[in-house]
């Protein structure tokens, strides 16, 4: 048996980022809003980032290619490669930055950060509400890509918080 990571003992080789919220709308509409890419295109990314671009083949070995509109008028593109897709549960991927015709770019603002994400998405329902908790861990990442990804805990932190409130926003529309 293993013992938990203590927080004294999280350090960027074993640090999972972790952000979860419980939304009033059934886990079927959640999931949806997720993996519908033109759902996914009216709420995804950092707010005031749309998604001028989307483009999802939702299967095992599958992706979804998009592109985010920053307000400097830069566009940042993304890819997620579809792992494992357990319909309403839970989505498993690699993600990484691209450029447009989908190949491995690095991040635009921080040269440093690890080409490729593992991901897991969850999807729980309890009482007509649904959490969807997301798990980030740097994939085949260097020391110094695994350091950058745990100094970067409060910027994804704030990232995913807007990017959740947008989805919150969305949901609530119907």
């Amino acid at each position: 048996m293993t013992n938990p990571i203590k927080n004294a003992e999280i350090n960027a080789d074993n640090f999972v980022f972790t952000i979860e919220r419980t939304f009033d709308t059934p886990r079927e509409r959640a999931w949806r809003a997720w993996t519908d890419e033109q759902q996914l295109g009216l709420w995804f990314g950092p707010k005031g980032c749309p998604i001028g671009f989307g483009k999802m083949d939702l299967r095992v070995g599958g992706s979804y290619l998009y592109r985010m509109d920053m307000p400097s008028g830069d566009q940042w593109w993304g890819k997620w490669i579809f792992k494992e897709i357990s319909a309403t549960e839970r989505l498993v991927m690699i993600t990484h930055f691209s450029d447009e015709n989908a190949e491995i770019m690095r991040h635009p603002l921080a040269p440093t950060w690890p080409l490729q994400m593992h991901s897991i998405t969850t999807f729980t329902e309890k009482d007509g509400k649904t959490t969807i908790s997301l798990q980030w861990t740097a994939y085949n990442a260097t020391e110094q890509e695994r350091q950058t990804f745990f100094e970067g805990k409060d910027s994804m932190n704030k990232g995913w918080g807007g990017t959740f409130e947008q989805l919150e926003a969305f949901l609530a529309k119907g």
